[in-house]
């Protein structure tokens, strides 16, 4: 083993130990012999290649010595030895003579080692072998270090696309001074919001808040808030789809939803976002965080994060911009129910659905536009995630009035009151009369562009 692993690592230009090769045979008593096999890949130094080889032969020793014959097997170099001719790579080759000892008990080296195979063709299948496996892995472990690089490249780096234009986090620092002059020196006055990771400051280029200011809601026409709806389903859908990264808000609401001058919405606040692996479409937490009256119930309850989770905020959020009440501090004086969506749920089965219009719109409102938003909102607030539909489809149900709605079922967090429960068993809603509702409740109509 000693004098093949000195011939293999050996990096004498233009012969065979050159390229970290080494393959030979030793007589053993009777007609037995040895064939062993030790190679290196290429461009490695003759240093690691005879310590690779080193450790193949003393790790073979301590697993398996006494075996006849065996390999070993690492990134770098190969070892292999058997009582029998292998990989074509012993032809022509003449035995080395037993080791003889001397006097002392040491082994004597020979004087002359063993000569190369003369016959480049003979050996050629050996080496192909080895160098295809060393190759082999070597072009693994580069792919594997490539994409570990590049993920984590991906989340220390910051691109936004606009148009053609890519923009680098560097170009978005803005320096102190800059900050100061748009919040007037941090001022009272410019702030519109404060969470776990900061203040929110309103600088000249923003921030009205949806449904939760009544002087700002007053400027709200029906005509915007549809529009506000169908752009803030369009932020969530590049954030669950579009987006490069897979990310979950997990706090959208009214206070995270800002308008600019021309009432163009955008979604803010990203310190509670999870983002998803490429197939991953779920997640489990035992950390619950949010804003209670927005979280859906497999949220709150078991911790289960999903693309459902935003979804059912968003259905939440339509109530509220369809209102102008806020679902956690909602209070109805003729109705028993404790929050915004029981109240749209209740009057959603007695066929009043109007009744929940903000009383600023007066009879400035499209009621087919209205009705169906409610629909859809209450579609996205139903208790089962798998009824709620993605973001993709949610769009595509707001931009299309030709496509049939099905109908919703109970939401999550619904408080059913006695009564409720006992008309329900009759087949009535709260107010006694027979539940009927003018939705088809089988069969969608999927659009297919030709």
């Amino acid at each position: 083993m000693e004098r093949m692993i000195s011939a293999a690592s050996s990096s004498s230009p233009g012969s065979l130990a050159g390229r970290h090769y080494a393959a030979n045979t030793t007589s053993l008593s009777g007609s037995r012999t040895i064939y062993a096999l030790m190679q290196c890949i290429p461009g490695i130094s003759s240093a690691d290649c005879n310590a690779c080889l080193q450790e193949n032969v003393r790790y073979y020793q301590s697993c398996c010595g006494g075996k006849q014959g065996g390999s070993v097997r690492r990134p770098v170099c190969f070892f292999r030895f058997d009582l029998y001719w292998f990989r074509n790579a012993f032809h022509n080759i003449a035995s080395s003579p037993p080791p003889q000892s001397s006097q002392d008990g040491q082994e004597l080296q020979p004087t002359t080692p063993p000569p190369p195979p003369p016959d480049g063709k003979t050996i050629s299948t050996g080496v192909r072998m080895a160098l295809i496996v060393s190759t082999g892995i070597f072009i693994a472990l580069l792919a594997l270090g490539l994409f570990v690089f590049k993920r984590r490249q991906s989340y220390n780096t910051l691109n936004l696309e606009n148009d053609d234009d890519i923009i680098s986090l560097e170009s978005l620092q803005i320096d102190v001074k800059t900050i100061e002059a748009a919040t007037d020196q941090f001022s009272e006055t410019k702030k519109i919001g404060q969470g776990g990771f900061g203040v929110v400051y309103k600088t000249p280029d923003w921030y009205h808040i949806v449904c939760t200011d009544p002087i700002k809601r007053q400027q709200l026409d029906w005509t915007k808030r549809y529009n506000i709806i169908g752009g803030i389903a369009r932020g969530i859908l590049y954030l669950h789809q579009d987006s490069r990264l897979t990310i979950i808000h997990r706090d959208i609401k009214a206070s995270n939803i800002l308008l600019d001058d021309d009432m163009n919405p955008k979604v803010a606040d990203f310190g509670m976002a999870r983002i998803f692996g490429m197939d991953q479409t779920q997640a489990n937490t035992r950390k619950i965080a949010g804003t209670f009256g927005y979280m859906s119930p497999e949220y709150v309850l078991h911790g289960r994060i999903s693309m459902k989770s935003d979804v059912y905020s968003f259905g939440v959020l339509v109530l509220e911009i369809i209102s102008g009440k806020m679902n956690s501090r909602f209070n109805e004086k003729d109705d028993s129910a404790v929050n915004l969506v029981t109240h749209a749920w209740r009057l959603w089965r007695k066929g009043s659905a109007l009744e929940l219009l903000d009383p600023a719109f007066g009879q400035r409102y499209q009621s087919e536009e209205v009705r169906r938003c409610i629909h859809i909102a209450l579609l996205c607030v139903q208790k089962d995630p798998g009824d709620r539909p993605m973001m993709s489809k949610i769009i595509l149900l707001l931009s299309s009035s030709k496509i049939t709605l099905q109908r919703p079922r109970a939401p999550g967090f619904y408080f059913q009151s006695s009564l409720d429960q006992d008309l329900e068993a009759e087949g009535l809603d709260s107010f006694g009369k027979q539940i009927h509702c003018s939705v088809n409740d089988a069969s969608i109509t999927e659009l297919d562009p030709r």
